[in-house]
């Protein structure tokens, strides 16, 4: 199967600008091929990731990826699915962003020498406003711009010329990788068709209208309910783990729902057909053991975080889901109750009846803490206490950081420790 025959059986593919030509180019030769994205950010969240790992199918087929950080776009702001100007960065926060980028590239991507970051700061910056509008604004029809989607979506509230021009900064990232570094194929999101066919168009005036570049969309995706994929209730989902910790990020892909995990696997993960047709025949026929949930939380947790990151959370999840809470570390005890109702109380030892009520606030009134405890609804630390009289001593697990706090089956609570 060519990579072009898989993707279009992923579901990955919106727009091609000449499919049979495309076809046959990827057939014959290893192509050279981008996606671009903007430090606006020092991090990706998913919805980022996903033309990234059309790009990595590439990669792994044998093909030369390339990534353009935009240290120049990203220093202007593309219009694209925004309904105002963006506030302009400074460039130190732009070089910061690169910065926190390229490490995340370079971790999903290898450094085996197989693919190459660059940055379009270094040639964009060198282009003067004169040379600019004399070799490439001469070459753009303002009627064409002003019907690209990404601009004429914008036409009510207005845009600015810094923005309308970026569009013909992209066309110029085109084609410089495709006259200095033989790329011939760019993809990116469906929003950014308008980009990546005017960045065509320039190639053919400059380089003769037989000149091999091509343009590849993905689809928006949209989960089953309509919805826009890559946020939780809490926000976007991020790659870096100190935004979102791994435990949250895997928790996020074994939560999807039975009607989008099919899809989510064909998206996101390097499993082949054979694979992905037996989780889908587990999904029809044995939900509750969400098996194919449990492989999609496995294989992208480990793509982004690496191995180590799924067996910490999956000892997480079943510590949580089991109650036993004991043998977590400090480190996954900060992940796993990121969200859970917490406290901070000194680091004193006390009576148990007293902590719960005067410290944490957990138990409404003595009367009601006694009664809790007699009748086994506590749990410190994983370990049932029944005992009345029994002290709490906050240095006793955890590094001395937390205290672990269960009442009833379900409800815990975080006590922090002052330091």
């Amino acid at each position: 199967m060519s990579i072009i025959d898989e993707l279009k059986w992923r579901g990955a593919i919106n727009q091609q600008t000449d499919e049979a030509g495309l076809g046959e180019l990827v057939n014959d030769k290893a192509v050279g091929l981008y996606v671009g994205i903007d430090p606006t950010g020092d991090s990706m969240h998913i919805g980022h990731l996903i033309p990234f790992m059309i790009l990595k199918r590439f990669q792994l087929a044998g093909h030369r990826p390339y990534i353009i950080i935009g240290g120049a776009t990203g220093s202007i702001g593309d219009p694209s699915g925004k309904k105002s100007e963006r506030v302009l960065q400074t460039m130190d926060q732009v070089r910061h962003n690169q910065d926190c980028l390229t490490k995340q590239m370079e971790h999903l991507f290898g450094q085996d020498g197989t693919f190459k970051i660059v940055n379009n700061y270094d040639w964009l910056s060198k282009i003067s406003l004169l040379d600019f509008l004399r070799d490439y604004g001469k070459l753009f029809n303002v009627n064409n711009m002003l019907n690209k989607e990404v601009v004429a979506s914008r036409l009510e509230v207005g845009i600015s010329y810094t923005e309308f021009t970026y569009q013909i900064l992209q066309s110029i990232d085109f084609l410089h990788l495709f006259t200095k570094e033989d790329v011939q194929l760019q993809i990116g999101g469906a929003d950014q068709w308008g980009n990546i066919t005017a960045g065509i168009d320039l190639i053919h005036k400059l380089k003769g209208s037989d000149a091999k570049a091509y343009g590849l969309t993905i689809p928006l995706l949209l989960k089953e309910d309509g919805t826009k994929f890559g946020k939780s209730e809490g926000g976007n989902i991020w790659l870096d783990p100190e935004k979102t910790s791994p435990y949250e990020f895997y928790q996020f892909w074994f939560n999807t729902n039975d009607k989008d995990v099919i899809k989510l696997l064909k998206y996101f993960t390097f499993l082949d057909q054979d694979q992905i047709k037996k989780l889908e025949t587990s999904v029809a026929t044995e939900p509750k053991k969400r098996k194919a949930q449990i492989r999609l939380a496995e294989e992208v947790t480990e793509f982004v975080h690496g191995h180590d990151a799924v067996v910490e959370a999956q000892h997480i999840t079943k510590a949580l889901f089991s109650g036993d809470v004991a043998d977590l570390t400090a480190s996954e005890i900060e992940q796993g109750f990121k969200k859970m109702p917490s406290v901070t109380v000194s680091g004193d030892k006390k009576n148990l009846v007293e902590w719960l009520v005067d410290d944490t606030k957990i138990e409404s009134s003595r009367r009601q803490a006694r009664e809790d405890l007699t009748n086994g609804a506590i749990r410190i630390n994983g370990e049932k206490i029944t005992d009345t009289d029994a002290e709490v001593d906050p240095s006793s697990a955890f590094d001395g950081k937390f205290v672990i706090v269960r009442r009833g089956k379900k409800r815990y609570f975080l006590v922090r420790i002052a330091k």
